[in-house]
């Protein structure tokens, strides 16, 4: 089966290091995660990620339901990307690749998200239903979520 896919690009007024330091530490995800999944981070608190590490969470990312998620950082290149891949949770497969890259004005944050569901039979409507587009929503929030951290009103 081939994998669903998401991919989102968002410039920001910041340098590549501030990028890094924001984005790979565990602990400002939930600045950027919706309120209503609830996340919290299980494991032990860290400031930055480095390959091989283990974060461990609860999240409720549908119907309200607490799920552990248990992922690793399975690349990472400081301070260009990195690289998350869950190890138990909710997806049968979770690939997220973090890429920042200089360009004018800042620097350009780039995920790619490659994912597959546990149902097969019924993994193309489920993902059409309920999957993707809660996955947009989590996505739209994290971008107006950096804007507001890191450009202000967006003026």
């Amino acid at each position: 089966m081939t994998p669903y896919r998401l991919e989102r690009r968002q410039l920001l007024p910041i340098s590549l290091d501030q990028a890094w330091d924001f984005f790979s530490n565990p602990g400002n995800l939930k600045q950027i995660t919706p309120p209503d999944m609830d996340f919290c981070i299980t494991s032990p608190a860290t400031s930055d990620s480095w390959g091989g590490q283990i974060i461990t969470y609860t999240v409720r990312p549908l119907f309200g339901i607490k799920v552990n998620w248990t992922t690793e950082i399975t690349h990472c290149d400081q301070p260009n990307y990195f690289v998350d891949e869950q190890r138990f949770g909710p997806y049968r497969f979770w690939h997220h690749l973090h890429r920042f890259t200089e360009v004018a004005g800042g620097v350009e944050v780039y995920d790619l998200v490659h994912y597959l569901l546990h149902q097969d039979q019924l993994a193309g409507l489920i993902n059409r239903l309920m999957v993707a587009p809660r996955l947009k929503r989590i996505f739209d929030y994290r971008a107006a979520a950096l804007q507001r951290l890191f450009q202000g009103d967006g003026r």
